[in-house]
């Protein structure tokens, strides 16, 4: 690079100024004082200062700032004060900010001259997550969140992605307050989806963009430098949502296992287990063995095999009812659904992927926990191991869930969370995503080496947790 490039790069003036400066005998370059801008340096590895002053160079620079309002998002305009004033003195020319906040929005923005990674940032196709604080008007009901959370009608022919709405507290004489979540970019988006339940933004905050959570020690117009660290992890995040979203590239349809995979539910079986030996004399402890024998069983296999060995004097069809009884009293209050499920799920539909699910469980238990997280017309295909010969580790569930969706095996993307359930979708030849769970910790070594792929939760798919 030429010395007087570097100069203006640095900011240290136009390039009139910096010929100036050079014939003042004002840099140095390794300890020679240089006049000539045409000589040209390695910026990286020499050491160059300008009256007296090291320079140190960054050929790619990262700042998080607290943007206040009242100054826009951008790097000139002719009537306004923007971000780009707010920056230190001496930073380089080159610098931008990285998408936009509205004129009168608060909060993180990223400011940068990494091209590359701006782009990807801002690609719909990355679904990168901003998190907002905003007060509103009046509080939101239950029927608005939901809304929100199913994506809701902005315009005629425009429509705003799956958000995640948090209200923060009561309502009071200032407003109410909650976090908004939202993965795209869309003109005045915040305002806009709370306008279409009826609502209004008093107040508005980003407070996190990716992965990245804005630094609150930083007041309203002040900056930093992202740490190598902060830098990596916005870049992880991105490489990580571009491994995951291969494993859907060529796929027609996307089948789920439901316990572990889509809903946070395995550990409650254990405790429906020790209940409800319990009530026979029965201690769950002396049974060690228990939950590895009926791993990937059907819950009629299941009940078979519990009135076998335990000598259960009730009829299999009251055990199932039983079971269905406790597990719909924990499903109801206590399991939540995987991380990024409803994201996943309206990528999925918005691409045409069709979606199935291949469960162990019993029918009844599966259609109450749709309806009660609002998915209920969301799966073309729900099938349960009663419905077929043979269940998990064996083919069957999955092979005949794929013919119900009319699709190859080969264009299947499935998701399981334990072993027979990945051996299951393996042996019908598709491709199988395992997924972390609590339950299965102590086998995820072996989950990473079987599987073609693993995520902690759904929005590994896209940018930010």
């Amino acid at each position: 690079m030429r010395l007087d490039k570097f100069l203006c790069e640095m900011n240290l003036g136009t390039r009139s100024q910096i010929k100036k400066i050079l014939k003042q005998g004002l840099v140095s370059v390794n300890g020679e004082i240089i006049t000539q801008g045409e000589v040209h340096v390695q910026p990286e590895n020499d050491e160059i200062s300008c009256q007296g002053k090291m320079l140190t160079y960054r050929q790619t620079e990262y700042f998080m700032m607290n943007k206040p309002a009242g100054v826009l998002s951008a790097t000139k305009d002719p009537h306004a004060g923007t971000v780009i004033d707010l920056l230190p003195e001496g930073h380089r020319k080159d610098l931008f900010p990285v998408g936009r906040l509205d004129k009168d929005t608060e909060g993180f923005l990223l400011i940068t001259n990494d091209g590359d990674l701006a782009h990807r940032l801002l690609s719909p196709k990355k679904h990168v997550a901003k998190t907002y604080l905003a007060r509103i008007d009046h509080p939101l009901t239950k029927e608005d969140i939901m809304r929100l959370e199913e994506g809701i009608q902005l315009a005629e022919t425009e429509t705003a992605l799956p958000s995640k709405v948090t209200p923060l507290s009561d309502w009071n004489r200032t407003g109410e307050w909650i976090h908004i979540t939202v993965c795209e970019g869309k003109f005045h988006q915040v305002k806009r989806m709370l306008q279409a339940v009826g609502n209004e933004v008093l107040f508005l905050k980003r407070i996190r963009f990716g992965s990245l959570i804005l630094d609150k020690k930083l007041a309203p117009g002040e900056c930093r430098r992202l740490t190598s660290e902060e830098v990596e992890m916005l870049n992880d995040t991105l490489r990580i949502a571009s491994e995951k979203q291969k494993l859907l590239e060529g796929k027609e349809a996307v089948i789920f296992d439901l316990d572990g995979s889509m809903v946070d539910s395995m550990w409650m079986w254990g405790e429906i287990d020790r209940e409800y030996l319990g009530r026979f004399g029965i201690p769950l402890d002396s049974c060690k063995d228990l939950q590895s024998e009926i791993e990937g069983m059907s819950f009629h296999e299941t009940a078979v095999y519990f009135k076998n060995r335990f000598s259960i004097p009730d009829s299999i069809e009251k055990m199932k009812e039983d079971w269905n009884r406790m597990a719909w009293e924990k499903y109801e209050k206590e399991v939540p659904l995987k991380e990024g499920i409803p994201d996943f799920l309206s990528y999925c539909a918005g691409h045409g992927i069709k979606l199935g699910i291949a469960t162990s469980n019993s029918r009844e238990l599966v259609d109450q926990l749709l309806k009660a997280h609002r998915l209920d017309n969301v799966f073309s295909v729900i099938l349960t191991g009663s419905e077929v010969l043979k269940g998990k580790p064996a083919p069957d569930i999955y092979l005949e869930a794929a013919r119900r969706l009319q699709t190859a095996p080969e264009k299947c993307l499935v998701f399981e969370d334990i072993i027979p359930g990945l051996q299951a979708a393996k042996s019908a030849g598709m491709t199988i995503c395992a997924v972390g769970d609590a339950y299965s910790e102590d086998i995820r070594e072996e989950k990473f080496r079987f599987a073609d792929g693993f995520i902690e939760d759904f929005y590994d798919f896209f940018s930010l947790k």
